[in-house]
């Protein structure tokens, strides 16, 4: 599926004078060369919840993978609205990107083999299907969830951008 190229919109006042928003391709690119993600989420008594996973950007989603019982999963049941970002960890270089949107439990069984072969060829992971979800070698299962982004925000570094992708609705 060819990507969808969302408008840009450079925020001049948070980006060095006579800079351009990057391409949607270099957005594109840290999503899908990053191995990991840090997942923000809220709790129900609305306190935030912070994690780094591995995710997968297919589809034009990012697609991650949580334990029933973990508290990710247990935050997304009463608010599905979250966000997902990484990037470089250097101050002066790298494109960090921070995707906001509402995570969809992946349920489809071709789906869901699709994204487990995925998961075995970028972070040699090894999942299995079953009951609507990943199961692990362990036998422990793993719920899949896609977020499509409502909002994405890139922040380039050399030179300093500030830039926000729209996406049609």
């Amino acid at each position: 599926m060819p990507e969808i190229e969302p408008a840009a919109e450079l925020s001049e006042g948070f980006s060095q004078p006579g800079a351009t928003a990057p391409p949607w391709a270099d957005v594109a690119r840290v999503l899908s060369a990053s191995e990991m993600f840090w997942l923000a989420t809220a709790r129900r008594d609305g306190r935030p919840h912070v994690t780094p996973l591995p995710a997968i950007w297919a589809d034009e989603r990012l697609y991650f993978c949580t334990g029933s019982r973990e508290q990710k999963a247990r935050n997304l049941e009463s608010n599905p609205r979250c966000v997902l970002a990484a990037g470089a960890n250097q101050f002066r270089s790298g494109l960090d990107v921070v995707v906001e949107g509402t995570a969809v439990r992946v349920t489809d069984n071709a789906q869901l083999q699709r994204l487990a072969a995925m998961w075995k060829s970028k972070l040699d992971w090894d999942f299995g299907v079953i009951d609507g979800g990943f199961c692990d070698p362990a036998g422990r299962l793993g719920l899949v969830f896609g977020v499509a982004p409502a909002k994405v925000l890139a922040f380039g570094k050399d030179p300093y951008t500030q830039t926000r992708y729209h996406f049609a609705a």
